[in-house]
C-alpha cells in the first residue's frame, strides 16, 4: 500500500467549486417550471451541465490534491465518460424535478438520483487512474453511497421544497457538502498501489494536462457563478419595485385582448371565467362565449397573477370567483362552472391542488 496526502489549498478549492457550481445550477433553474417547454429544456441542459461539470471539477481538483511517491496518469476516455455520466444523471433529476408534478416522492427520487451520480462519477474516475491502482472494497463503496445519497435528498429538498433564495443558498451548501464528503470519504477508505497497467482505452493524462482541462472547467464555472450571482444579489422578482412600473399593469388596464370578427377587443379579467392554452396562444372562457387571445398561457399567467387567476393546471388558467364547486380526488381535483356555458370544469394537477385549495379557501 501506498501513502498519500492531500494538498490542503487544492482540498479547500474543490469545496468552493462544488458550492460554486451548486449555487449556479440551483439559482440558474429557479423560475424554470413557468417557462415554456423548449427554454425550461435548455435551463435543465444548462443547469444539468454546470452541476455535472461541477461534481467532475470537485474531484478532480482534489486528485490534483492527490500527492502519491509515484508518477500517474489518468485514461482520457474514461476520464471524459466520468464527467458525461455525472452531467446525464444530474440532468435525469432536473428533468424530474422541472417536467414532473413535484411531490416529495419526485424531490427524493432526484436526489438519489444526484447522489448516485456523484458516487458513479466518482468510482469511474478511479477507475481511470493508471500506473497506480485503488484499492477499495463493498463495504467502503456502500459507505461513500450512504453519505452522498442523503446528503443529496437533503439538498434536493431544501431547494426544491420552497424555492426562495434562503433556500437555494441552503441547498448549495448541502449540495457542496454531498460532492465534498463523498469524494473524501470514499478517499479515506480507498488505498492505492502501484500497477504496471500503463494501458487504457484511450491517451494518457498527466497532471500537468489534466489541470489545463479543469482549470477551463473551474473557469467556465466561476464565470457562470458571477453571471447568476449578479442577480440573486438584488431584490427577489416578485418584490422588485420596478414592477410597478413595468408595461404589463399598464396593458390590464384595456383589458385581456381577444378576438372577434378580425376585430381585437378587451375584456375585464373579472369577467373571465378560465383561460386554456392552444398552442403559443390561448382560449377565454366568458359565460357562453369561447374566443380566441393571443397571448400565450404562461404570459397570461403572469399579466393576470395581480386579479387573483391560478395555474391549476398546465394547460388552464382559473379566476377562483367564478369557481361553483370543488371536488378533491385522490391526488389532483376538479374545479366546476355555473354560468358558463362553453366551460364547465377544469382539472387541477397535483402539484396545483395546494394553491388552489388555498385560494378557494379549502
Amino acid at each position: 500500500m501506498l501513502d498519500y496526502s492531500h494538498n490542503a489549498w487544492l482540498v479547500a478549492a474543490s469545496l468552493a467549486v462544488a458550492l460554486m457550481a451548486g449555487f449556479t445550477g440551483l439559482y440558474l433553474t429557479h423560475g424554470a417550471s413557468k417557462l415554456e417547454p423548449q427554454r425550461r429544456k435548455f435551463i435543465v441542459a444548462l443547469a444539468a451541465i454546470i452541476l455535472g461539470g461541477g461534481i467532475w471539477s470537485m474531484h478532480f481538483v482534489a486528485m490534483l490534491g492527490l500527492q502519491l511517491p509515484i508518477l500517474f496518469y489518468y485514461d482520457a476516455l474514461i476520464t471524459l465518460i466520468s464527467a458525461l455520466v455525472a452531467i446525464l444523471m444530474v440532468g435525469l433529476a432536473l428533468l424530474l424535478l422541472h417536467f414532473r408534478p413535484r411531490t416529495m416522492q419526485t424531490i427524493v427520487t432526484a436526489g438519489v438520483i444526484v447522489g448516485l451520480g456523484i458516487v458513479v462519477m466518482h468510482y469511474v474516475g478511479m477507475a481511470g487512474m493508471e500506473l497506480c491502482r485503488p484499492v477499495y472494497t463493498f463495504w467502503d463503496v456502500m459507505i461513500s453511497t450512504v453519505a452522498s445519497v442523503v446528503l443529496s435528498v437533503l439538498a434536493i429538498w431544501v431547494a426544491y421544497d420552497n424555492r426562495t433564495q434562503r433556500n437555494i443558498l441552503l441547498g448549495t451548501v448541502c449540495f457542496g457538502l454531498a460532492v465534498f464528503t463523498m469524494h473524501f470519504v470514499a478517499a479515506g477508505l480507498t488505498d492505492f498501489v502501484a500497477s504496471e497497467n500503463a494501458g487504457g482505452a484511450g491517451p494518457a493524462l498527466n497532471n500537468q494536462i489534466l489541470a489545463m482541462g479543469v482549470t477551463v472547467s473551474v473557469f467556465l464555472i466561476c464565470g457562470a457563478f458571477l453571471l447568476t450571482g449578479i442577480t440573486f444579489i438584488g431584490p427577489e422578482p416578485e418584490a422588485a419595485p420596478a414592477e410597478a412600473s413595468a408595461p404589463e399593469p399598464t396593458a390590464l388596464r384595456a383589458g385581456v385582448p381577444f378576438e372577434r370578427e378580425g376585430q381585437t377587443f378587451f375584456a375585464e379579467p373579472a369577467q373571465i371565467a378560465a383561460i386554456r392554452a392552444e398552442g403559443h396562444y390561448t382560449v377565454l372562457y366568458m359565460g357562453s362565449e369561447k374566443l380566441f387571445c393571443p397571448w400565450s398561457i404562461t404570459e397570461a399567467e403572469t399579466r393576470l397573477k395581480p386579479d387573483g387567476f391560478l395555474r391549476a393546471h398546465r394547460s388552464y388558467l382559473v379566476n377562483p370567483k367564478h369557481v361553483s364547486s370543488f371536488e378533491r380526488h385522490k391526488d389532483n381535483g376538479t374545479c366546476y362552472f355555473d354560468g358558463v356555458d362553453a366551460l364547465s370544469k377544469v382539472p387541477v394537477s397535483r402539484s396545483r391542488l395546494t394553491d388552489i385549495r388555498e385560494a378557494l379557501g379549502l
